[in-house]
């Protein structure tokens, strides 16, 4: 991972690192993607594709794209594992409810070095996962193998389980959390609608839930089977 005495990221800067690989990964990100994900205008996106090219950070064209290099990979990971760490510590030991771990998350991941994310990683006990369920990058900037897919692509007659849940939108979040519809949920897929892209699921204590296209896009999930291996 970076030195931790070197200069730190604007906000703005890792932010963007952050949605390169959110949208992308080690993919190329649009301009429109990136501008939809941060919620902020093409123009804007478009001047920090700019500046992030001339940081080292990102491989830019007009019009094509930007896709992050080894040193923006490595920033945006190392970013993705202090926002997740925290995430769990304020869930487990500051109190702060399910809901609203990501956005004061945002908040802190600037504020605080990597000596202090390696402090807290072993506090925790170097968890793998956040408690949306999302991997944590490790310090190498290594990920663990993902075999999650969206629950509305699952098929009827299906038993899943939820691995993880998108964490980009505070509504939904809260939603999810009503209802139980956590990362470890058991469910079995009763129904899909073509007409509307309603699925209905059935949870493990016999609830049922008619979840909208937007928001079943949202949970990720793993064959019952292949999740107990």
């Amino acid at each position: 991972m970076a030195d931790p005495d070197r200069q730190r990221l604007s906000p703005s800067v890792g932010d963007y690192l952050k949605a390169l690989w959110s949208v992308a990964a080690t993919g190329v990100a649009s301009t429109q993607e990136v501008s939809e994900h941060l919620s902020v205008t093409p123009a804007s996106v478009t001047n920090m594709f700019a500046r992030l090219r001339d940081m080292g950070f990102v491989e830019y064209e007009r019009y094509r794209g930007a896709s992050l290099t080894g040193v923006g990979r490595t920033e945006a990971l190392r970013l993705l594992r202090r926002h997740r760490l925290i995430e769990i510590f304020l869930l487990e030991h500051l109190g702060y409810s399910w809901q609203g771990i990501h956005e004061e998350a945002e908040i802190l991941e600037h504020a605080v070095s990597d000596e202090f994310t390696e402090r807290l990683a072993q506090l925790l006990g170097h968890p793998e996962r956040n408690p949306y369920g999302h991997p944590i990058p490790r310090t190498d900037g290594a990920l663990p193998r993902e075999h999650s897919y969206p629950l509305n692509e699952a098929a009827v007659g299906c038993q899943v389980r939820i691995s993880k849940v998108s964490d980009e939108d505070a509504s939904i979040l809260d939603h999810l959390c009503q209802r139980g519809l956590v990362p470890g949920r058991l469910l079995g897929v009763t129904e899909r609608r073509t007409l509307d892209g309603v699925i209905t699921v059935e949870d493990d204590n016999g609830a049922f839930h008619a979840l909208g296209e937007s928001l079943a896009s949202s949970i990720f999930v793993q064959s019952f089977l292949e999740s107990r291996d």
